[in-house]
């Protein structure tokens, strides 16, 4: 076990590594820089540049980078002055953390629910009804559910707040936004997975035992469906959390989507790198979780000698 995580840890950094370098280069391959667009003079813009470093070789902007990243320090932003990457990213990923991790709960639970539902009425009218919710609710932009949902609770009826991020209430609405989404694919995903276990031979073996039905959902079909479930967790966590960009600006909430989509806009270099490895950051390491959760989900998985 220890050596795997370790080795699972020497691929975290060269991951992380790769993509800040990607990033880096990227970013700077666009004509121009972050003051190109403002009506400086010369003069100042040539100041500007020297202040953040940028009027030296690119080489020597990218060791600067990595030697500063390496010690956690993100920079200062470009936009807003006195503000350092690491304190916007303190600020808004809470919210977005809160907001996220509200929608996932919600989410995954009714869409596992469903797509169990959905699997043990294989054909029938609760099946279908499951199918097509799923179908709508996919095929549907976050943007345009949200605005559904502002403009009937909201406006119409007057149920919900329309915007901002006070009170518990508040939350609604984006929470609800971002959910149906990932219970649209969590529901397919899920009728799939348990449609196939329940085809397995040991669940006739099971059932000739005289097992209940309950009996074989709970002791052996569930916890084999869901392992599909828990093999992307990782990812749908982490982009659920950070990726809630567009839901935080249609509600106006104060979370980390809203300095990510500034620093693209105003192309503030150190934000942009801040928010990416940071999100980076958070991809990776729950990557590593699901694949330690394993263990816990199905205990004939050993991330020991074998793993390697």
């Amino acid at each position: 076990m220890l050596r795997y995580v370790t080795r699972r840890l020497v691929y975290a950094v060269v991951t992380l590594w790769f993509i800040a370098t990607l990033t880096f280069v990227l970013m700077h391959l666009v004509p121009g820089d972050p003051f190109s667009s403002e009506k400086l003079t010369p003069q100042i813009h040539q100041l500007m540049l020297k202040k953040y470093n940028m009027d030296r070789p690119l080489w020597q902007q990218y060791l600067t980078y990595l030697g500063n990243l390496v010690r956690g320090d993100l920079g200062y932003s470009m936009r807003q002055m006195n503000r350092t990457v690491t304190d916007m990213i303190r600020e808004g990923f809470p919210v977005s953390a809160h907001l996220g991790l509200q929608a996932l709960a919600v989410g995954l639970t009714a869409g596992l629910a469903l797509g169990t539902v959905a699997a043990l009425h294989h054909n029938r009218w609760p099946d279908y009804a499951a199918v097509f919710l799923a179908l709508v609710f996919i095929s549907v932009p976050n943007f345009v559910v949200g605005s559904i949902a502002q403009y009937v609770f909201g406006v119409k009826l007057g149920w919900l707040p329309v915007a901002r991020w006070e009170t518990p209430i508040h939350t609604l609405l984006p929470t609800l936004t971002l959910a149906v989404s990932m219970l649209a694919g969590q529901t397919r995903l899920m009728r799939t997975s348990v449609l196939e276990v329940l085809g397995q031979d040991y669940i006739r073996t099971a059932r000739s035992k005289g097992l209940s039905s309950g009996e074989v959902l709970r002791r052996h079909t569930l916890r084999n469906a869901i392992l599909p479930i828990v093999t992307i967790m990782g990812p749908l966590t982490a982009g659920i959390v950070t990726g809630t960009f567009v839901v935080e600006t249609m509600f106006g909430i104060p979370g980390l989507g809203k300095y990510y989509v500034q620093s693209v806009y105003n192309r503030d270099y150190p934000l942009i790198m801040g928010t990416t490895v940071f999100y980076s950051v958070l991809l990776v390491g729950l990557n590593l979780l699901v694949d330690l959760a394993y263990t816990l989900v199905d205990p004939r998985i050993r991330l020991g000698k074998a793993a390697d």
